[in-house]
């Protein structure tokens, strides 16, 4: 089973559109993402519902932040993305009526639910630009320009 890179891959996207000087278009993002720009206008559409990105057409027009990634949280991407499922442990019901199985899958239900209210209330606390930092520290550490074409000074 594939894991969902929804997430991963639109924190990637924004950081990126922060460091563009220019609008990116859909097709230069689904290059870099390795995907159709259909797909990155399909889930980017939540982001722009939200207001952390508008979109233009025509000559000239993409996708740019309206907001600074300071202001943007990892919550706030997971929700505009319709909060897609954080584990893909699902319990049996091959035997709905087992009292062995109805324990094991409350046991695990609830232990579900714990971690993922952990996880999201963890997600609140990261900033967008807390990995913005996070990213041009180690391009630092590295000794590498951290400018990607077409960035800001």
């Amino acid at each position: 089973m594939r894991g969902d890179t929804r997430l991963s891959r639109m924190l990637h996207v924004l950081i990126h559109l922060d460091r563009h000087a220019d609008s990116m278009t859909s097709e230069m993002i689904a290059k870099m993402l390795n995907t159709n720009p259909v797909v990155v206008r399909r889930t980017m559409a939540g982001l722009r519902e939200r207001g952390y990105v508008q979109s233009e057409k025509g000559h000239g027009g993409g996708w740019r932040l309206t907001k600074p990634l300071s202001d943007i949280t990892l919550l706030d991407v997971y929700d505009a993305l319709e909060r897609p499922d954080l584990f893909c442990l699902v319990t049996s019901s091959d035997h709905a009526g087992c009292l062995v199985e109805i324990a094991v899958s409350d046991a695990l239900e609830d232990a579900k639910r714990e971690a993922e209210a952990l996880l999201l209330s963890r997600f609140a606390t990261i900033r967008l630009s807390d990995i913005a930092d996070s990213f041009e520290t180690r391009m630092a550490l590295l000794g590498l320009d951290a400018g990607l074409p077409g960035s800001r000074p």
